[in-house]
C-alpha cells in the first residue's frame, strides 16, 4: 500500500473519534427537550421577575429568593415557554432562552403561530398531531395545580411580609424598596403565568379546528374536552396576582 494513504487512514479515524466524542458531548448533557445540566442552577430562572419588573418599568429587588419564590420561578417558566418553541433538531441541545414578557409593547401574540407549527412540521400522519396536541394540553392541566398552589403560598407569605413591615425597628429605604420590588416581581409572574395560560387556550382552539378541517378524526373530541378543561381552569384560577401597588398592568399580546 502506498506510503501516502497508511498515514491518512489513522488521521481520518481520529478525526471520527473527535467529531463522536464531541457529538456525544453535547448530548450528554440532557434528554430531548430538557435543558443540559450545564446550563441548570438554583437560581436559573431569576431573570424571571427582573424582566417582569422592568417591562412595566419598575426595579428588580436585591434580595436573594427564598425557596418558595425560587419553585414559583421554576414552575413559572414550562408555562411560559411557548409549546412547540424549541425545534426538535435544538432541543437535543438544551435549548434554552429568556424570553420577553407580555407588557412589551413590541410583544404581539399571535394565536396562529402554534397551529402552524403543528401542521406544518413533518409528521407519520393526522393522527400524530392530535396525539401531539392533545399531549400539551395535558402537560398544561398537569402544571397547573402545582404553580398555582405555589403561587398561593408566595402570596399569602408576601402579604404577611407587607403587614410586617411597619413593625420592623430601623427599616431602611432600601430595604422597603427591595421588599416591594419582590412583592411586586413576585405578582408580575403570576399574572404573567395566567395570561400565556389565557393565550395557550386560544391557540390550542385554533390549532383543533384546523386539524378538524383538514383531517377529520375521532381524537378530536379527547383534544376539545381537554381544551375545555384547561379553559375552565384558567378562567378560575385559584389565585391571581394583583398589579403592582395600584399600578394598571395592560397585555399588549
Amino acid at each position: 500500500m502506498p506510503e501516502p494513504i497508511r498515514q491518512i487512514r489513522p488521521f481520518l479515524s481520529a478525526v471520527l473519534l473527535a467529531l463522536l466524542g464531541a457529538m456525544l458531548g453535547a448530548c450528554s448533557g440532557g434528554d430531548f427537550g430538557r435543558t443540559r445540566e450545564s446550563m441548570r442552577s438554583d437560581d436559573m430562572h431569576r431573570w424571571l421577575g427582573a424582566e417582569a419588573t422592568a417591562s412595566v418599568g419598575l426595579r428588580p429587588s436585591q434580595f436573594q429568593l427564598t425557596d418558595e419564590e425560587r419553585q414559583l420561578r421554576d414552575l413559572a417558566y414550562p408555562m411560559i415557554e411557548p409549546p412547540l418553541s424549541r425545534p426538535a433538531w435544538k432541543s437535543v441541545f438544551g435549548d434554552y432562552k429568556a424570553l420577553p414578557s407580555p407588557w412589551r409593547q413590541k410583544i404581539v401574540f399571535d394565536r396562529t403561530m402554534y397551529g402552524r407549527t403543528l401542521i406544518d412540521e413533518p409528521h407519520r400522519s393526522h393522527a400524530s398531531r392530535y396525539a401531539l396536541l392533545i399531549e400539551d394540553v395535558r402537560n398544561d392541566i398537569t402544571r397547573f395545580e402545582p404553580f398555582f398552589a405555589s403561587a398561593i403560598r408566595v402570596i399569602d407569605l408576601d402579604r404577611k411580609r407587607d403587614a410586617s413591615m411597619a413593625r420592623v425597628s430601623s427599616l431602611s429605604p432600601r430595604e422597603r424598596d427591595d421588599a416591594v420590588a419582590r412583592m411586586q416581581e413576585n405578582s408580575l409572574i403570576v399574572q404573567w403565568v395566567q395570561q400565556c395560560l389565557e393565550q395557550r387556550v386560544s391557540s390550542y382552539r385554533w390549532a383543533l379546528e384546523r386539524l378538524v378541517i383538514q383531517a377529520p378524526d375521532g381524537m378530536a373530541a379527547d383534544a376539545d374536552r381537554l381544551i375545555g378543561e384547561l379553559a375552565a381552569q384558567t378562567a378560575n384560577p385559584p389565585v391571581a396576582g394583583q398589579p403592582p401597588y395600584g399600578r394598571a398592568v395592560v397585555s399588549k399580546g
